[in-house]
């Protein structure tokens, strides 16, 4: 029961603090969901700003593979469209983009990883050179992510 209360009078400290003190607190409403708020941007000067073009198609790329029991690595080069083992893993390249007018920049691809005993996919989707925890192989043993693009 003490834990209760103490919690409770944490819980309302500010509260009362702020009401002894004189300050008050207002709340501000909300807009409604029809009303969007207009927000202007303008380019920062010296930032790199977001294109819309989807970057450069790229022959193949490299990949590299940890087995976390071992310890041991692999690393692999895939042409677009090629499939290959990498441990106990069947990986396919489908597509590899980079950065245009930048083929040192930042690969993405797009890969379909799966056991080959099982039929159903274990990854499916696009990785990201970057940040390959953003879209991972979800897996107990093996870790697989793009290092680069392959631009000839």
């Amino acid at each position: 029961m003490t834990r209760i209360g103490l919690a409770a009078g944490l819980l309302l400290w500010p509260a009362v603090t702020l009401a002894q003190s004189g300050i008050s607190i207002e709340t501000i409403p909300l807009p409604d969901d029809d009303e969007d708020p207009i927000i202007e941007t303008r380019p920062t000067p010296g930032v790199a700003q977001p294109t819309a073009e989807p970057g450069e198609r790229a022959a193949g790329a490299v990949l590299r593979a940890l087995d976390k029991v071992s310890g041991a690595t692999t690393d692999i080069e895939l042409s677009t469209g090629q499939r290959g083992q990498m441990f106990a893993l069947e990986v396919v390249l489908s597509e590899c983009r980079y950065p245009a007018g930048n083929p040192a920049g930042d690969a993405y691809a797009f890969l379909t990883i799966r056991a080959p005993a099982d039929r159903e996919a274990l990854f499916s989707g696009w990785m990201v050179a970057s940040s390959p925890a953003l879209s991972a192989l979800d897996h107990a043993r093996y870790d697989v992510w793009v290092l680069r693009c392959i631009t000839s």
